[in-house]
């Protein structure tokens, strides 16, 4: 007879509504039925300890969680800065978001213990000040000029830069193979922190909305506002929908990403085709809806010429959709017929997850003898003895 766990069933209760897992979700996960996994709940019986080890592995805490005599002091919730009526929070989001409070929580008293210095412009201005300012500062402080990257992919320059100055970027869109993050869900959020400000991007999108994204939340750990972010552009309908920050740091992205110096000496004749829109779109990095937006917004478009060029840019946006898709599932057959491994480097992916900062910062640690093996393994996503390969990843 398999040995049974004696877990409180309160915790056990709080670890599956916490993780937001229905209970014929977790019933199935453990081969149960959901009558007998009330019944763990309520403690009139007792699941055994393979169970219990799965379901803890499921909700993503420790097995010995469930032994304590009441639920623990959770993370406490992220200020929901997301656009109203937005899509509730599901288990995928929970569990990211989780993840970086305490990535972020363990670097932060790591910095403190060792008396760092505190990142001196988190918090250096507030939603009263001129966004046209903030976003000046944002990049003079990490040193970028929208008009001049040094890359291809503006946004690996963004996350350098950034990381360089002691910001936490973590960009990923999965927890496992069968837990995808939903952009429509959460696109990303900030932790604004004296010692340790983190920065979460959701990447499943293009380059461009992800950009914004970032720079977005930045803007947050520029005025030192803590929370989720959802549905971010330079396109804003019904602003009444709209958190006050939220429009604030959507004002500092624009800036930032398409400076007013990019508009000097230009007017409206230089903005007639799409091509040209989109040319200069891509040379910044951002979306052609974003640009045409900003340019409007100028007054540098008429709206005649700035609807024509929407709905341009709009069906050449779907049929680009379409033919993603179809190389999509050409790649994705090829793939199946040659029996080859698909998908990005599993080093790679981790590294971006976790942040290339964080894991520097974490591999240092443990080197040093300054962290045991499990919590580095924890903090990384990664086993023990696959820390060469992700350093060698670190490196390329």
């Amino acid at each position: 007879m398999a040995e049974k766990a004696y877990i409180t069933p309160q915790v056990l209760k709080w670890a599956r509504e916490s993780a937001r897992v229905d209970l014929s979700v977790a019933a199935l996960h453990v081969k149960t039925s959901e009558e007998r996994l009330i019944s763990w709940e309520d403690g009139i019986n007792f699941p055994t300890i393979v169970q219990a080890k799965k379901l803890a592995k499921f909700y993503k805490r420790p097995f010995a969680l469930f032994f304590l005599p009441k639920p623990p002091r959770d993370f406490q919730p992220l200020q929901d800065f997301r656009k109203s009526g937005s899509k509730s929070i599901s288990t995928g989001s929970i569990f990211i978001i989780r993840e970086i409070q305490e990535k972020q929580s363990w670097i932060s008293e790591l910095y403190k213990e060792n008396e760092e210095e505190k990142v001196p412009f988190v918090g250096k201005f507030s939603i009263n000040d001129n966004p046209v300012e903030v976003a000046k500062d944002i990049l003079t402080t990490l040193n970028i000029n929208p008009l001049n990257y040094k890359s291809k992919n503006p946004i690996l320059e963004w996350v350098k830069k950034a990381e360089s100055k002691g910001i936490f970027i973590s960009r990923t869109s999965f927890i496992h193979s069968n837990l995808k993050l939903d952009k429509y869900e959460i696109q990303g959020f900030a932790i604004s922190d004296e010692y340790a400000p983190f920065v979460f991007v959701n990447s499943d999108d293009w380059n461009a909305p992800q950009l914004f994204t970032l720079v977005h939340e930045l803007a947050h750990i520029w005025i030192s506002e803590t929370g989720l972010s959802n549905q971010m552009s330079t396109v804003v309908r019904d602003k009444d929908k709209y958190h006050p920050v939220e429009l604030f740091c959507n004002e500092v992205t624009a800036n930032a990403l398409m400076p007013d110096k990019l508009f000097e000496g230009v007017d409206q004749s230089n903005f007639t085709t799409h091509e040209e829109i989109y040319n200069i779109s891509k040379f910044l990095g951002v979306s052609s809806l974003a640009f045409l937006v900003r340019a409007y917004n100028l007054n540098l478009i008429s709206t005649v010429n700035y609807n024509r060029l929407k709905a341009e840019a709009d069906s050449k946006f779907k049929d680009f959709l379409t033919k993603e898709a179809e190389k999509k599932a050409k790649l994705k057959e090829e793939q199946k017929r040659s029996k080859k491994p698909n998908g990005p480097n599993y080093f790679l992916l981790q590294l971006n997850r976790n942040s290339r900062l964080f894991t520097q910062t974490v591999l240092d640690a443990f080197k040093g003898g300054n962290i045991q093996s499990t919590q580095a393994s924890s903090l990384l996503n990664v086993k023990v003895n696959k820390f060469p390969k992700l350093e060698a990843q670190l490196y390329k």
